[in-house]
């Protein structure tokens, strides 16, 4: 009995809530009901979206400041391999003996500083005993501290921490031949101490320990101006949006008011637009041939609009791939300009130098005009074939590449033929390898890869060559491997890879060279294999198996 009470009473709201929407005040419920829903929809997407905003900004700070310290510890690391690099050439290059070329690397380390207004300096301890103790060393630079120059260092000594921090970079020392080492230590000029972060590194020619370092405060006032900055500029973001949202639910609401009396309207003139609309229906009827013949002529039109939007799109990725494939020559002629100008400012630069390096700039410089030549040439149907030796090709593409190669300590290992011959596209054949050695390259960086290698071999089999570069980075970790190769699939962090560059290479090498390009994982990392014919222009058939 209660059960059907209730139902009755339920249908009577119902029906009573049915008698409320009549014609006369459809519109102006259905406006009604538009702005509520319009108004809770604003309110909640302002709510998530200063929330969000925020959120993410959080993480883009602590991204920052992690990324703002790897790139402190880089600049570290290669200012003491430059110093090294100076004093290698110097010992080469010199007939002075060691003793007076120790004077001239005191002096001009002395000297030098790499960064303004900043309190960073190098200083260098001559190892007594590597193992440590009350005389491990003698201090033979520091400009922080010239009252200690030429006295004996212990390793016992402790910073304002408690921290024996000697002994913890003279362990990294005999392990690594480095360390970075961050500790508490007197600021120049002033009695100050403060944190500072310093790498180390041993230069076993002189059994010297070669340090530079950075303090910490002067990093984390540069941090906190970034984060004003866009603190200031979140909170702006912020205000502009929720205007835009007030601005746009007042418009809406104000649209909605008009609509209501259009629909208003709509509703008086309905049974006159009724008629109206079957006298067009028979008009339609009567013309119905003439207007499918325009609605032909119309997607013809559109037929030519997506014509010419795929040439744009095509347009796009070509200079995308050329942006794609000049980051790495832009970066060797940067640390080409950088090391001429270091030679420069201690005035060591002599003619033999300056011609090295003026060409190496010009391979650099000729890749890059080679390589705008070759995405222009893969989109237009003739190409010229060259024969030439593998060998060449190879030397050609690690010469721009071996800088950063040495710099992080890659071993490269190369195994061909001097008298393998192709005829083939050469320009698109370099920039296959050299994206496959770029991106064994950023694998054993990023994941600092213990004795990095990179192995280069050739072999033939009949009417084929197969050219392999096997790394040990801990191989192709998605599934199927074949992925690699899609568009746009990147594994690279923090948006470092754009994802073109195998997707390319696969294309050039399938496509163009009528070859194959595959991976596989061996023990220790990745092995890609480019399998092309001898000569593109016979018909050859591709029946290599990459075990």
């Amino acid at each position: 009995m209660i059960n059907y009470r209730y139902n009755k009473r339920i249908d009577e709201i119902k029906r009573g809530v049915l008698n409320l929407i009549t014609e006369k005040n459809l519109s102006k419920t259905i406006i009604f009901t538009f702005i509520i829903i319009m108004t809770s929809m604003i309110f909640a997407i302002s709510y998530f979206y200063v929330k969000n905003t925020y959120d993410d900004f959080e993480q883009e700070m602590d991204k920052f400041v992690n990324e703002y310290y790897l790139d402190k510890k880089k600049t570290l690391k290669k200012e003491i391999n430059t110093v090294i690099d100076i004093l290698n050439y110097n010992i080469a290059k010199s007939n002075l003996d060691d003793e007076q070329l120790k004077i001239d690397a005191v002096r001009l380390l002395n000297n030098i500083t790499f960064e303004e207004n900043k309190s960073n300096y190098f200083f260098v301890y001559e190892v007594e005993n590597i193992q440590g103790g009350d005389n491990f060393a003698r201090l033979m630079v520091n400009p922080n501290r010239p009252d200690l120059v030429g006295t004996l260092i212990s390793t016992n000594l402790e910073d304002t921490n408690g921290k024996k921090f000697r002994e913890d970079f003279l362990k990294d020392i005999r392990m690594y031949k480095e360390s970075f080492t961050q500790y508490t230590y007197k600021k120049p000029y002033s009695d100050e101490v403060k944190q500072k972060l310093s790498y180390f590194k041993y230069f076993e020619q002189w059994n010297w320990i070669i340090a530079v370092g950075v303090y910490t405060d002067d990093i984390e006032s540069e941090i906190a101006i970034k984060k004003r900055d866009l603190e200031i500029k979140i909170k702006n973001q912020v205000v502009q949006n929720l205007v835009l949202f007030v601005m746009f639910l007042s418009i809406a609401i104000l649209i909605s008011i008009i609509i209501s009396q259009k629909i208003d309207e709509v509703l008086k003139s309905y049974e006159n637009k009724v008629k109206s609309n079957a006298k067009e229906l028979e008009e339609l009827n009567e013309s119905l041939e003439i207007k499918v013949q325009k609605e032909i002529e119309k997607n013809r039109e559109k037929e030519q609009l997506l014509v010419q939007k795929s040439k744009f799109i095509a347009l796009g990725e070509m200079i995308s791939n050329i942006a794609h494939q000049w980051r790495q020559p832009l970066s060797e002629l940067s640390s080409i300009l950088m090391y001429i100008k270091f030679k420069q400012s201690i005035k060591a630069l002599d003619e033999n130098t300056m011609n090295q390096k003026l060409q190496e700039a010009d391979k650099v410089l000729d890749f890059m005009s080679h390589t705008i030549d070759d995405f222009r040439n893969f989109f237009m149907p003739k190409k010229e074939k060259e024969e030439f030796h593998l060998y060449c090709v190879v030397d050609i593409v690690i010469n721009i590449v071996s800088s950063t190669l040495k710099n992080y300590n890659i071993k490269l290992e190369i195994d061909i033929d001097r008298n393998i011959v192709l005829k083939t596209y050469v320009n698109e054949y370099e920039q296959v390898l050299l994206n496959i050695i770029n991106n064994a390259k950023d694998v054993l960086i990023e994941k600092n890869t213990e004795s990095p290698y990179i192995k280069i071999k050739a072999q033939e089999e009949s009417t084929l060559v197969i050219l392999t570069i096997e790394d040990n980075g801990g191989g192709v970790l998605v599934e199927p491997k074949g992925k690699i190769f899609e568009p746009y699939f990147t594994t690279k962090e923090n948006s470092n890879g754009t994802g073109i560059g195998l997707y390319m290479s696969k294309i050039i090498v399938d496509k163009n060279m009528k070859g194959k390009l595959r991976v596989k994982n061996t023990k220790e990392g990745a092995k890609f294999a480019i399998i092309i014919p001898k000569n593109i222009e016979e018909n050859t058939k591709i029946n290599y198996e990459f075990i």
